[in-house]
């Protein structure tokens, strides 16, 4: 069988969501973005890093404060964060990515929907930076917060690191 695009994918889901969430969603809020995700992101200071991880990542090995987001993509809740959360511009990488262990092939495609959902806020950015499994695994430990969502893409894990939001 023949999986969904993933832009079909999200359309889907927010569809759904709305469905659900439609008389006690806040405005300007996206109903991806659970109470709990809505504090953490409120909570974070300029510095701060959040994991949007797969759903193979082992999240709960690395940190104590883990966020659901069962079933729910990657760039979907790229679009939803992003808007409310300004990305660091005193670093050369606010985003980073794992890289693929030696004789792993990255799948382009995964990079390519991540960047497209965050250029809809963020058009400036034109790349994700990437650092080796253990040392994500180190950004993991010391990050404010992760969130385990239903992503399946190979290397499908990020890290936002958070700006100062211009008053």
């Amino acid at each position: 069988m023949k999986q969904m695009p993933v832009a079909a994918q999200m359309d889907f889901l927010i569809s759904f969501c709305k469905q659900i969430y439609i008389d006690v969603m806040l405005k300007g809020i996206s109903p991806l973005i659970s109470p709990a995700l809505l504090e953490v992101l409120a909570r974070m200071g300029h510095g701060d890093e959040i994991v949007l991880a797969d759903a193979h990542f082992p999240g709960e090995s690395f940190n104590n404060r883990i966020i659901r987001a069962d079933g729910l993509p990657i760039p979907g809740l790229l679009e939803a964060i992003l808007p409310l959360f300004e990305l660091d511009s005193y670093v050369d990488a606010p985003l980073i990515m794992m890289a693929p262990v030696p004789g792993d092939q990255l799948d382009p495609s995964v990079e390519n929907a991540y960047l497209t959902s965050i250029r809809k806020t963020n058009p400036e950015i034109r790349s994700i930076a990437r650092i080796e499994r253990f040392s994500f695994y180190e950004r993991t430990r010391s990050a404010f917060a992760v969130v385990m969502t239903g992503e399946t893409a190979k290397y499908g894990n990020i890290i936002l690191k958070k700006g100062v939001t211009p008053v």
